[in-house]
């Protein structure tokens, strides 16, 4: 891979040489060739240089001795090492003639000496010798093959680029760009072709040389010397990136079909969720892991490296891992470092929520595992205006359609909110619905609660079920739960069933309503007799448990069955593990869920622009999200991700 290499010093004030005795040997050991065996005296040297400069290991030369160990290797290496190291062992005026003059410095007249402007040696050395500040020095180098390629085998093509980069090579070394001075001279070395420079400021108290100064310099030449490959090879890179990652998360998604649909038990991860409940129980303040105590910290990350030992966890990370070294491996040389589960940034929230499991268990919450529901899917019959062509109907149900496609642009979403808009002003009453959906979720439009409001209620004050259920769930989401019971009772009295299990939720739980365990049950019932899985999950699971309801292991084994039956993962697990207490049972299925969403967020887009989502409307649903007391990075909020490829 094609590479600039670029190493930076200074040269304090009154400083002299450390080394002399290299520079006295440099003119003799620079011309010595030869096949015949390294001589003690060069072994001894270069170890000594070695020792003092362990970076020189990185230069080509050492590659070529560590090969074929050589008198005239070992001479190249050494002559290679302290011209690299030549700012550290001569003052600066030294250092400045010696750039200048010495072999294989490309000579402009006398000297090899460059700068912005017409160089007088003499002129230069004196400027050096009397500045009372720090001089920085430079050395980029390039391969001799890449150098050849490029253009950078001569001194004009070097000059032209750092004068070209002078301001930006002032401003990361915080000098005024009127104040910036610099020399320089080409070396045109064997394998390395390379260019020495000196900067430093006319006032001597002003410069200074960041890690981040350093690297914003090197990667504005580095874009510079090669920004035709460069492009052709993000072209390719690109193309690889995204059939790369279409793979991935093909390979992915059936491996988290696997894991959500699956359901295991593992008495290791219960037994420690028991011992870390415990633990929660002496532990005052908020209790998420930023602020535990390191051994409370220590028993969550032992659950999470569990739950990394699970096949379904485990097979996932390997892809996932694979993948994160496949992309790096384009943009970056240096290997990626594969970390634990447990210790991976991109997988802190899952410690939160083995700790709100944790704490659910010392509690003895009571919990729904709803987090799949699709709740939007009630079919109704749609109230059409009188008096419509057939073409305006067809407009219609493609416009609505479009919103739940995830194969198309944001551009073909907002076009279908401008349809959409003007059918409603045609009396397409249903249309409220979708526009309520679209500024509610940012589908063509910017999310905008208050809109999606609006529509929702122009919706459901003529009688829309589904808006009445979904304007009871936006306001229940914004904590408005007394208008948010309101709605669902209306719908409740069209026999929604969505409405019937989240009201039904709220009486259970006491959240907005007196708690009220029979009103409750009466619900969820009705809900559960039109074959709404959750519901017939829950009560399953309370005739189970027998804490809030009369324990009932036959009405138990009715309504698992009827849920288990649609598919609900939790329900075939209980059935399968009746005889157990299922409030830890189902703690490891629930984790097990959470992770899987984090893996599937985790992944990256389809393509590097982030496929067809706007980095604007993402900005907005971001800030969505921490204005309603998330982190930007948490994934607390889960809704099932649409996996379609």
């Amino acid at each position: 891979m094609v590479r600039l290499i670029q190493k930076s010093g200074y040269i304090k004030a009154g400083s002299a040489s450390g080394y002399m005795k290299y520079i006295a040997t440099r003119e003799r050991v620079e011309k010595l060739k030869g096949s015949a065996p390294v001589t003690k005296g060069q072994q001894q040297l270069i170890e000594n240089l070695l020792r003092d400069f362990p970076d020189a290991k990185e230069l080509p030369e050492y590659e070529d001795y560590s090969a074929v160990s050589t008198f005239g290797s070992a001479s190249v290496l050494i002559s290679a090492v302290l011209d690299a190291n030549a700012h550290k062992f001569t003052d600066r005026d030294g250092y400045m003639k010696y750039i200048a003059t010495r072999p294989r410095a490309e000579h402009h007249g006398e000297h090899g000496l460059f700068s912005n402007r017409p160089v007088s040696l003499d002129a230069a050395l004196k400027e050096v010798e009397t500045h009372t500040g720090n001089v920085w020095t430079f050395i980029w180098s390039l391969r001799r093959e890449d150098a050849v390629r490029l253009g950078y085998d001569h001194a004009e093509s070097w000059r032209k680029l750092i004068k070209a980069h002078q301001v930006e090579i002032a401003e990361a070394m915080k000098i005024p760009p009127d104040q910036i001075r610099w020399y320089a001279a080409f070396h045109d070395e064997g394998h390395h072709p390379h260019v020495h420079a000196m900067v430093w400021s006319d006032d001597p108290k002003q410069g200074r040389l960041t890690k981040e100064g350093v690297k914003k310099i090197r990667s504005r030449f580095s874009n510079d010397i090669f920004q035709d490959e460069m492009y052709t090879l993000y072209q390719e890179k690109d193309v690889s990136y995204k059939e790369l990652v279409a793979m991935s998360r093909r390979t992915m998604k059936e491996l988290l079909e696997k894991m959500r649909s699956g359901s295991c038990g593992s008495p290791v991860i219960e037994n420690k969720l028991l011992e870390l409940s415990q633990s929660l129980e002496t532990v005052k303040g908020k209790k998420v892991y930023g602020y535990l105590k390191k051994p409370v910290k220590v028993q969550v990350d032992a659950i999470v490296d569990e739950l990394a030992k699970l096949p379904e966890v485990a097979d996932c990370y390997e892809v996932w891992n694979g993948l994160r070294d496949e992309l790096e491996g384009y943009y970056k040389d240096v290997p990626r470092q594969r970390l634990p589960l447990s210790q991976q940034k991109e997988f802190r929230a899952i410690k939160n929520l083995v700790i709100q499991e944790a704490e659910n268990l010392r509690l003895g919450v009571f919990t729904f595992e709803d987090a799949e529901m699709s709740d939007e899917l009630e079919t109704d019959l749609e109230i059409l205006p009188q008096s419509v062509g057939y073409g305006e109907v067809l407009g219609y149900r493609q416009a609505a359609a479009l919103f739940y496609d995830d194969d198309v642009t944001q551009a073909e979403k907002r076009e279908a909110v401008r349809t959409l808009e003007q059918l409603w002003d045609k009396g397409f009453t249903s249309a409220a619905y979708h526009l309520g959906k679209a500024y509610r979720d940012g589908l063509g439009v910017l999310p905008d609660d208050e809109k999606a409001e609006e529509w929702f209620r122009c919706s459901a004050a003529i009688g829309n079920v589904k808006s009445q259920y979904a304007l009871g769930k936006l306001l229940q989401e914004q904590g408005r739960l007394s208008e948010a019971v309101a709605w669902y009772e209306h719908a409740c009295k069209s026999d929604s069933q969505y409405a019937q299990y989240s009201l039904g939720k709220m009486y259970f739980l006491g959240n907005g309503v007196s708690k009220d365990v029979s009103r409750a049950i009466q619900l969820l019932t009705s809900s559960a007799n039109q074959g709404n899985q959750y519901a017939q999950y829950v009560l399953g699971k309370l005739c189970l448990q027998g804490k809030e309801v009369e324990k009932n292991p036959g009405a138990a084994e009715y309504w698992l069955t009827l849920s288990a039956v649609q598919g609900n993962a939790p329900a075939q697990f209980l059935l399968e593990h009746r005889q157990y207490d299922p409030s830890v049972l189902l703690c490891t299925v629930r984790l097990l869920h959470h992770m899987s969403n984090i893996f599937w967020e985790t992944l990256p887009p389809p393509n590097p622009a982030g496929g067809h989502v706007e980095s604007k409307l993402m900005g907005r649903i971001r800030e969505k999200k921490i204005a309603m007391g998330h982190k930007p990075d948490d994934h607390e909020e889960y809704r099932r991700p649409s996996m379609s490829m």
